[in-house]
């Protein structure tokens, strides 16, 4: 897995990611790639955020550049004189330090972070605040660890990739060259078209076909 694969977004405060179903668009063997990936979680090399798209997505981070995504959000709190900013590094010392699932619970939360000092429900609120956790809608005694600054961005996934498979339906055989696919510009979402394919080919909505003309995408299901 290469940094190069990661998409750069204009916003210089989301680290570059990619989406679980990115990687499995460029292999065969999909079993192989969830194999590595948990190796290379487990090995803290990188950390995968459930998305709150409603569907089954997961985002990829480079475990440094979401430690230094943390640091920047401290920084720019001490510039507004915030206090209790503690719990940050609380958080990155025992909780993503030991705690490596998408999610963890209320309780185990308060007993790691309070390897660190006395912790109350304020500073939970704290981290929900900086976008670092968010609450789970079915168990709210749960929380999803959060990559902050993305709501926007995840609203334009989903809305991009509506976007797109309504753009090839409309299409006679539901098919479009790629190349002609890419010179489009979507409306909805902030990520661009050759990124959203990709989602959507590893996520099983779309196929590529090789062609004398070109490449073409085709719809699989809608």
């Amino acid at each position: 897995m290469m940094r190069a694969q990661f998409p750069r977004i204009d916003q210089a405060s989301i680290p570059p990611f990619i989406l679980q179903s990115q990687l499995y668009s460029s292999v065969n063997d999909r079993t192989q790639v969830d194999r590595e990936l948990e190796c290379l979680r487990r090995e803290k090399v990188v950390r995968v955020f459930k998305l709150n798209t409603g569907q089954d997505d997961h985002a990829i981070i480079f475990l440094d550049d979401y430690l230094n995504q943390v640091d920047r959000i401290v920084k720019r709190m001490e510039e507004k004189k915030q206090s209790d900013l503690e719990i940050f590094k609380l958080f990155k010392m025992h909780v993503l330090d030991s705690k490596l699932e998408p999610s963890i619970g209320h309780h185990e939360l308060l007993s790691l972070l309070s390897l660190g000092g006395k912790v109350k429900d304020a500073h939970i609120t704290l981290l929900i605040n900086a976008g670092l956790l968010t609450r789970q809608l079915i168990d709210p005694d749960m929380y999803w660890f959060a990559i902050p600054s993305t709501g926007k961005l995840w609203k334009g996934l989903s809305q991009g990739r509506n976007e797109l498979l309504s753009l090839i339906k409309r299409k006679r055989h539901k098919e479009m060259f790629l190349a002609e696919l890419e010179k489009k510009r979507l409306r909805f979402s902030p990520l661009d078209v050759r990124f959203h394919v990709r989602d959507l080919i590893g996520s099983g909505h779309l196929k590529t076909v090789q062609t004398t003309s070109g490449l073409i995408v085709r719809i699989l299901k809608d």
